[in-house]
């Protein structure tokens, strides 16, 4: 019954980010609650959205100088990774200068571009628009690299409680593809691949703001990027910008953000396209399975 709860309690905290999918909840004879993508006869549908969600308005925005009657309008790229963005204009007033499309580009790790210079189509009067900014991590021509992974962690043996495609939470684009591996809380992370760490987060507490967690992203040569979520509150060890390799110690394992129980869930993902992706990847030895326990598994 608690398994029960706890699962249903994730899924409606959930439910408040963004890229939704429908999920049904149905009951058996036995009262084992299970969810699933298909429909069936008598399961109660409901909205189930993309849990992980990381805010980069800080580190990716709009940088705008303005000097006698002429903008030029920057995008400004803090991160320690490239972006891809997306910059077009809309409500243009007394503009002459901008771009008749939408300006699609690749800006390089900690970098600040002119992407265009807008000046008065009558001189002495106010320019009018609207800016209209995308963007995703990464740089989407990068080709993915056949690499097996040690396992990001020390102690065990621990096992499987969600793999791929999991029906509680890794169906959506960003999770599709993660391994979620049940471990008492406090256990080491170390890093599975080399690279330069992009983004953390470290003073969330228990299901906290961010749905994710505390968690380090870390960068890979060819383009691809390691995720460890669900990491305990002041335990994050490396900053961004810093170089890692191979077991190298990021954190310990947690219990944090929409979490159904100590694990860490480990994810690679890509960006193939202003968004980022998971994609396949394995181990480089077998772990074993324990009993989905979005199915009612103990």
């Amino acid at each position: 019954m608690f398994a029960r709860v706890l699962v249903f309690c994730g899924l409606c905290l959930a439910a408040t980010c963004a890229a939704a999918m429908t999920i049904y909840k149905s009951t058996d004879a036995n009262g084992v609650v299970s969810y699933s993508d298909r429909p069936s006869r008598g399961a109660q549908p409901f909205v189930f959205r993309d849990r992980m969600v990381e805010r980069l308005e800080r580190q990716v925005r709009l940088d705008i100088k303005q000097h006698k009657g002429v903008d030029s309008v920057f995008v400004r790229n803090d991160l320690y990774a490239p972006v891809e963005i997306e910059l077009s204009f809309a409500g243009l007033k007394n503009v002459s200068g901008a771009p008749p499309g939408p300006i699609r580009q690749i800006l390089p790790a900690r970098s600040n571009q002119r992407l265009a210079l807008l000046t008065a189509t009558r001189a002495g009067k106010p320019l009018a628009y609207t800016p209209r900014l995308r963007y995703s991590l990464g740089d989407p021509s990068g080709v993915a690299q056949a690499y097996r992974y040690p396992l990001p962690w020390r102690g065990g043996p621990f096992r499987v409680s969600q793999g791929a495609n999991g029906s509680y939470s890794h169906f959506g684009a960003k999770s599709r593809y993660a391994i979620d591996i049940a471990m008492p809380e406090g256990t080491p992370i170390i890093a599975a691949r080399g690279g330069v760490v992009v983004k953390t987060e470290n003073g969330q507490s228990g299901r906290g703001t961010d749905p994710a967690g505390n968690f380090v992203r870390v960068l890979h040569d060819d383009g691809t990027m390691g995720v460890y979520l669900h990491l305990k509150r002041g335990s994050v060890s490396v900053r961004e910008g810093q170089r890692v390799a191979v077991g190298s110690a990021l954190a310990l394992s947690g219990n944090t953000g929409n979490s159904s129980g100590p694990h860490l869930h480990f994810v690679v993902q890509r960006n193939t396209g202003l968004g980022l992706v998971s994609i396949p990847y394995q181990f480089n030895q077998p772990l074993g399975a324990l009993p989905n326990f979005a199915l009612g598994g103990q």
